[in-house]
């Protein structure tokens, strides 16, 4: 987060990240909310203000970079009983953002994730599967670039993402204000069930996600401030990831994620900025990607059906 002043009023997104503090922004909206009500507030029937305050609480109003840490909790859950952990992630996100002339904010997004031993810092080059016995090779989580666009009443992202975001209304709790999404998609699995029958959870791939981020008003309020600082969770529900080897098995995945802003990657927490070093070194020189990573396709290309 730049503490940068701005002077300009324009006329406005953001998801699952070292170097060293960006440089300041070149571009910036407008320092303060475009409209406030009588009582000192954001005024929320104004659209323009609403994509305001989506974009500084989720990311930034400047030209800039910012950088979200979340420690995601994976659990399985197989359609009985009680869901069971299996592996935690420490996932960052670097997004850039940058205000648009129409009042929209463009964001351009790349995220990775390594996994751990649930609930620690114990970097996984291997997991063995409790339901099946089965010692599987990690696959760490590399994704992005992906482009999205902020508006007054939420986000649309581009054709690689895995989340197709629906925005609940801006709410005000006392001091707090939040940005909430709800996404439930599906896609056609690219790995056929058939060829790939203890990968493929099947033909269809459900991905369901939930977030929430949170940001004290007077830090909205704040013109020192072009990305507000703030909490931040989300929560999934999406089919088996083909690398832990549940093809055979009914159930998801149930994910739970709580992170925050970082001023710069030099907050990182140290262990896991270690494990993110090991399994996705790439995360840290994003602006040497030469084309999106896709996930799924890399996969199969990597691995071969077992």
């Amino acid at each position: 987060m730049t503490d940068t002043k701005m002077n300009r009023r324009t006329a406005l997104g953001v998801g699952m990240a070292g170097l060293a503090t960006v440089a300041a922004p070149a571009k910036t909206s407008a320092a303060m909310p475009p409209s406030m009500t009588s009582a000192g507030l954001p005024d929320l029937e104004d659209p323009i203000t609403r994509a305001w305050v989506r974009a500084k609480v989720a990311g930034s109003i400047a030209e800039e970079e910012v950088y979200s840490f979340y420690r995601l909790h994976l659990y399985s859950y197989l359609h009985e009983g009680n869901a069971e952990p299996m592996f935690t992630m420490n996932n960052l996100n670097i997004t850039k953002w940058r205000p648009l002339d129409d009042g929209t904010y463009a964001a351009t997004i790349f995220e990775s994730g390594a996994y751990c031993k649930f609930n620690t810092d114990e970097a996984l080059d291997y997991w063995e599967n409790p339901v099946t016995g089965e010692k599987r090779e990690v696959w760490p989580f590399v994704g992005g670039p992906i482009q999205s666009q902020v508006g007054p009443d939420g986000s649309v992202t581009d054709e690689t993402a895995t989340v197709k975001p629906k925005a609940h209304p801006l709410e005000i709790f006392g001091d707090t204000i939040f940005v909430a999404n709800g996404s439930s998609f599906s896609f056609p699995n690219p790995l056929d069930p058939d060829k790939w029958p203890n990968e493929s959870s099947s033909r269809i791939y459900h991905w369901d996600s939930h977030s929430v981020r949170a940001a004290k008003l007077d830090d909205v309020l704040n013109p020192a401030y072009t990305s507000a600082p703030g909490f931040a969770q989300f929560q999934n529900l999406v089919d088996f990831h083909p690398w832990v080897g549940m093809g055979k098995f009914p159930g998801r995945s149930y994910g739970k994620a709580y992170g925050t802003k970082l001023k710069s990657l030099d907050d990182l927490p140290g262990p896991a900025r270690k494990t993110l070093e090991k399994q996705t070194p790439e995360i840290f020189n994003i602006d040497s990607w030469t084309g999106p990573r896709l996930d799924f396709p890399e996969y199969m290309a990597d691995r071969k059906p077992t």
